[in-house]
């Protein structure tokens, strides 16, 4: 049987390892790709270091890691007639049931029976990869295989920004890692008036004035509130976008939030935090979101638009590039936080 590289989550512990093991075999819904890129993302990271989060969440090893990808389809299964071979796809990555109640009701994307690529099933950091055709996105011929290797992240940007009124609104972005960078990107090509930015890493933050933001702030050298109040009449953003999951950072942009205006908040906190429900939330009369993954699939067509468009320019958030087999340079870059998106090129096989 022909055999592959992977990049494999072997056992528990910090590190991954690259592999040889069996190119898959789609079953009958399943298309298989010849993965042309494939990004690294915080999830992975995680993983990688076995943090908290992937001790307890990580049940299946040894596990290909990685779930951005951009493929070509090379084989399909019997009952896919939808997707042809040679198609370019991304690909959706959690994988719904289609028949509980959230799936049932339009909110596939909280799935209680959800799998998500390379946290419960394989995953892309491979040569080659399995994904369900119902989760394979047809890539649009304008828009390029590495930018179509981001939509997922680009997606989560995405559904945050435009989860409420955005269009004539001041922003705060706290935490300008890549899904923040993106938010500020789409924020300011929607017709947000005033952007502020947060982010504890210096490189990051000229990322995020590079793509639109009017103010970058790193919170362990300035106040980003008073930055905000400043910039606001003393009133405060109509909009805070968090994606960091830092309680100060949390705790910073409910500080910075005008009365009656919205949060929504994609970052994780890494532990249980406490959130003063009268001042931040009840008495400011805030709505708060939370948000997890993408819409199901609109969030994707509105994805595919803003790419087709020409409109958002993703070299800027496209900091690094490496073989499949330089994965340990692209975590350590992620890591070190001097960087944004971080691209895997495996080595086809002919």
């Amino acid at each position: 049987m022909a055999t592959m590289k992977a990049v494999v989550k072997t056992a528990p512990g910090p590190g991954a390892e690259l592999v040889d093991m069996d190119i898959p075999t789609p079953g009958p819904d399943d298309v298989l790709v010849k993965v042309l890129a494939a990004s690294i993302c915080g999830t992975d990271l995680h993983i990688y270091e076995w943090n908290e989060w992937a001790q307890n969440r990580i049940k299946n090893m040894p596990q290909t890691m990685g779930h951005e990808l951009c493929g070509e389809v090379v084989e399909r299964g019997a009952n896919v007639t939808h997707i042809q071979i040679g198609d370019i796809v991304s690909a959706e990555t959690h994988i719904a049931c289609g028949h509980c109640y959230l799936c049932q009701t339009g909110n596939a994307h909280i799935c209680v029976n959800g799998r998500i690529f390379g946290v419960d099933v394989n995953g892309v950091f491979a040569e080659y990869a399995l994904v369900p055709a119902a989760n394979a996105w047809l890539i649009d011929k304008k828009i390029p295989r590495d930018y179509a290797s981001v939509m997922e992240p680009l997606g989560n940007a995405i559904h945050t920004v435009l989860a409420g009124e955005i269009n004539g609104c001041s922003v705060l972005v706290t935490g300008c890692g890549p899904i923040g960078i993106m938010s500020v990107a789409i924020a300011r090509i929607c017709g947000a008036t005033k952007i502020f930015a947060t982010e504890l890493y210096d490189y990051r933050l000229q990322l995020a004035k590079k793509v639109g933001a009017d103010f970058t702030v790193n919170p362990a050298k300035a106040d980003i509130v008073e930055k905000v109040k400043e910039h606001t009449d003393g009133l405060g953003v109509d909009v805070v976008l968090e994606m960091s999951g830092a309680p100060k950072a949390i705790q910073q942009g409910f500080d910075s939030l005008r009365p009656g205006g919205r949060f929504s908040i994609l970052g994780i906190p890494d532990k249980p935090m406490v959130v003063d429900w009268g001042k931040d939330i009840i008495f400011k009369y805030a709505t708060v979101q939370g948000i997890n993954g993408r819409l199901m699939f609109s969030t994707w067509h509105k994805t595919a638009r803003f790419l087709s468009s020409g409109r958002l320019d993703l070299e800027p958030i496209i900091t690094h590039r490496f073989r499949l087999e330089e994965f340990e340079k692209g975590m350590e870059l992620m890591r070190s936080g001097n960087c944004c998106k971080v691209l895997l090129y495996p080595q086809s096989k002919e």
